[in-house]
């Protein structure tokens, strides 16, 4: 019998168990998979990409020093992003909020100058209004609506109960229409 070719051909709960042995690889291997994800999770949080670079390596050396107690009944990924929330938060605090505008997505190269400017304008209106929002809803809201976790996901990594999940995420919705209704035309 043979054994894997590379890192990539393991498991996620191989190389978890490898990497709670000591194994380096193992867990670069688990960071190089949700890497995206945690970067993606902390900028939509605080704005700044490098807070967001600082605070999501921060997270992984958050979980490499805790990654001995992990015990897999979730998903590594849900167990990740709860460390990488809290080390956000924890950054956002030490610095004073941002918004890094330099780092808007591109516009879509087919379309016109005047929609690409118009997109980015309403981009930005859109981040400015997510990053007023406190961050315990601030955070449900981007776990929801970029990450795309299911509520119970959800109440796993911000360690609140599903209601307080709906809860959250309703009041970050309507703060939202609230706030870009004249800006940005929404009924």
């Amino acid at each position: 019998m043979s054994t894997p070719a590379g890192p990539t051909a393991y498991t996620e709960l191989d190389l978890i168990a490898r990497a709670q042995r000591g194994d380096r690889h193992a867990y670069g291997e688990l960071v190089r998979r949700h890497r995206a994800g945690v970067v993606n999770v902390v900028y939509r949080m605080c704005g700044d990409a490098h807070l967001a670079e600082d605070a999501a390596q921060e997270a992984f050396v958050r979980a490499w020093q805790h990654l001995p107690g992990y015990r897999p009944r979730s998903p590594f990924r849900n167990w990740v992003y709860r460390i990488a929330t809290n080390a956000a938060l924890d950054a956002m605090r030490r610095e004073p909020e941002t918004v890094d505008l330099d780092e808007l997505p591109l516009a879509d190269s087919h379309a016109g100058p005047e929609s690409a400017m118009m997109r980015k304008e309403r981009a930005g209106l859109v981040r400015q209004a997510v990053l007023s929002l406190p961050p315990a809803s601030r955070v449900v809201l981007v776990l929801r609506e970029y990450e795309g976790l299911s509520y119970r996901e959800i109440a796993e990594v911000a360690d609140i109960p599903i209601g307080t999940v709906m809860s959250r995420l309703n009041y970050a919705r309507s703060r939202l229409r609230r706030l870009l209704a004249s800006e940005l035309e929404i009924a």
